[in-house]
């Protein structure tokens, strides 16, 4: 779906300005523009009015149902089912490797519309996880297909769909037991896909070429290895004015940068270099044959837009080098939408020419929070564990902080790969949650400790095979701070976190059960055996490969050191960390005579969402208030 401002709308230049895709149907018109309103069109990355989005839909119009895939020709066509056999034994068109790899679909249609490859996955070989439906009369079985650490995973194929001629050709990719695809991308002349393959220990990438003709693999065109993982992320993308080359991903050299590749291999030039990483490609101008990126090169806690010119590798900042900044680019991007916001800035639009540079104020949001008693918000570093990386930490006071007095203090901790919860954008990435607890009388401190995501290769590995061990000695360096800190009470020091953060918290609970007196983990791992293969195996191989690490971070044998007062929540149907997780480390506490709380959310998943969110949220902080204040 697209959507075209003018002139008369924005007082920007009359045309085509930006395309925006998947919007949410549900918007309304926008009153002010600020994440925290229900008032605006707002789609996590863009704003825009009512009546500019309801554009045409694109067809022929490819999409999957009933683990089937579908085609619908036009807008007065019936649907045309294209495979039949979809089952949840067999999927077709839908995201596979549990979502790993950056894989977030599974159709891909060709440039020229005439084609469309798609996943097949098999997973009649994979194990059912017994979930429960119990709003029936009698429960019924509501099993989930999960691959656990070590154990048979799915198997992966990917076929091409000739609109024209109606015939399905799969790819020649030989036995796909225990390997990976990833990353698909279609040249621009709709002749070839490129896949990146992974093999089951996730130490060797390849990126290959296809014919769409008959199938069969015309090149490997780069091999990569590394000694603990590689971790393809994001397809390629070719170049608008050269389609003989394109822009690869890696981190080879420690951090994640762009490549210029040409189509028979050869790596032309490291495009980006540095000790930052590049977060997104936003898209290219065609004018200065440039691609704009973001990156974190200003600061890891920021992320800013950059024009590169592809033959020169010059660089030019397109946004004002503040802050975070998220953007959509015109179609041929000499126009970019900027999103900006800032630790004091709720968020502010701009349209930014990025051949001139020149920028005009679009819109700016007021403070959402103008007129209610707010915390204070910092951000501050501390040395990690290893006393020489920095990390960076949030702390909220209550809205009337007095230093004299003392406060119960939690630590709100995530930890894991692929997430960070500090940055320089409104209140230094503040949830509300945080917000309602400090009006509550707490002092929140958020910490990303080594381990967590956009530092480089070798921060992000230190944690490889020993998840949570180094990740608990940095949580433990901001403890060692807050114990300097006259206004922190360390007798009522609270943990809580959710998923890996789960994991985190009870791990700190019960390896340092004299530090922290209540904690609540939600959705938590316990042992790393009972996790996904794609995921678990990554970081910390198999149960057989790695049994001291699997043994050394396992929580089982770790109840028995429960001191505090802990409360664990999980959805009774989470196909993430399947409940077997909490059920088990329920019963060693009882073995070892150590009392949790522990409370369900009956046929939830592992997010919980709309008013079962609200109520999560107020039970966290019903738990505290009795335990910990």
């Amino acid at each position: 779906m697209s959507t075209i401002l003018t002139k008369a709308q924005n007082n920007t230049p009359t045309g085509k300005l930006f395309t925006l895709e998947d919007l949410n149907p549900g918007g309304k018109n926008y009153k002010a523009m600020s994440p925290q309103t229900k008032d605006c069109w707002w789609d996590g990355n863009v704003l825009v009015d009512n009546d500019t989005r309801k554009q045409p839909e694109s067809y022929p119009k490819v999409f999957s149902k009933d683990y089937n895939i579908y085609i619908q020709a036009s807008a007065d066509a019936p649907e045309e089912q294209i495979t039949t056999d979809g089952t949840r034994e067999i999927v077709y068109g839908e995201a596979v490797h549990r979502n790993e790899f950056g894989i977030t679909k599974g159709i891909f249609m060709s440039p020229d519309r005439s084609m469309f490859a798609f996943y097949r996955m098999n997973q009649s070989m994979v194990a059912d996880y017994p979930l429960v439906n119990t709003f029936e009369r009698i429960a019924t079985l509501a099993p989930e297909k999960y691959p656990m650490a070590g154990e048979t995973s799915h198997e992966v194929t990917v076929g091409i769909y000739n609109i024209k001629t109606k015939k399905i050709l799969y790819l020649d990719l030989g036995d796909v037991a225990n390997r990976y695809f990833t990353n698909i991308t279609w040249s621009p002349d709709s002749k070839s896909l490129y896949i990146t393959e992974l093999n089951r220990e996730q130490n060797k990438a390849t990126l290959d070429r296809y014919s769409v003709a008959d199938g069969h693999k015309e090149a490997t065109l780069y091999t990569e290895t590394d000694d603990k993982y590689v971790e393809p992320q994001n397809p390629l993308h070719f170049l608008p004015w050269d389609e003989s080359k394109f822009l690869m991903w890696s981190q080879k050299d420690g951090y994640w940068h762009l490549y210029l590749m040409n189509t028979d291999g050869k790596i032309i030039r490291q495009l980006t270099r540095g000790d930052y990483v590049v977060l997104e490609v936003l898209g290219f101008c065609t004018e200065t044959k440039s691609v704009i990126i973001r990156t974190n090169e200003l600061s890891p806690l920021q992320s800013n837009i950059f024009a590169v010119n592809v033959k020169t590798g010059k660089k030019r900042l397109l946004d004002n080098g503040l802050g975070v900044h998220k953007g959509k680019l015109s179609d041929d991007g000499t126009l970019l939408l900027d999103i900006y916001t800032d630790y004091d800035v709720p968020r502010t639009y701009n349209i930014v020419n990025t051949v001139s540079g020149e920028t005009s104020e679009y819109f700016r949001s007021k403070n959402p929070w103008e007129g209610y008693a707010l915390p204070q918000y910092k951000m501050g570093t501390l040395k990690a564990a290893d006393n020489k990386t920095d990390l960076y930490y949030r702390m909220v006071l209550p809205p009337d902080f007095d230093k004299n007095k003392k406060y119960p203090t939690i630590i709100y901790v995530y930890g894991g790969p692929h997430a960070h919860n500090v940055e320089a954008s409104w209140h230094w990435g503040a949830r509300p949650w945080e917000t309602y607890m400090a009006q509550k009388g707490y002092v929140l401190f958020i910490m990303d400790n080594r381990g967590s995501e956009n530092r480089g290769k070798e921060f992000e590995q230190v944690t490889f095979h020993q998840l949570g061990q180094v990740e608990m000695q940095d949580q433990m360096k901001g403890v060692e701070y807050l114990r300097t800190l006259p206004y922190v009470d360390t007798e009522r020091l609270g943990l809580h976190g959710w998923s890996f953060g789960g994991f985190m918290t009870i791990s700190l609970m019960t390896n340092y059960p004299d530090v922290f007196k209540v904690a609540v983990a939600g959705g938590a791992v316990i042992d790393w055996k009972w996790y996904e293969v794609m995921y678990g195996e990554r970081y910390m191989g198999t149960p057989e490969s790695n049994p001291d690490g699997y043994a050394k971070t396992s929580l089982l044998d770790k109840a028995k050191e429960l001191k505090g007062q802990l409360l664990m929540i999980t959805g009774s149907n989470d196909p993430v960390v399947v409940p077997q997780h909490s059920l088990q480390f329920i019963n060693e506490c009882n073995k070892a005579g150590v009392y949790p709380d522990f409370y369900v959310y009956p046929g939830e998943p592992h997010n919980m969402k709309g008013h079962m969110s609200v109520h999560l949220h107020e039970k966290i902080t019903r738990y505290f208030e009795e335990k910990l204040k």
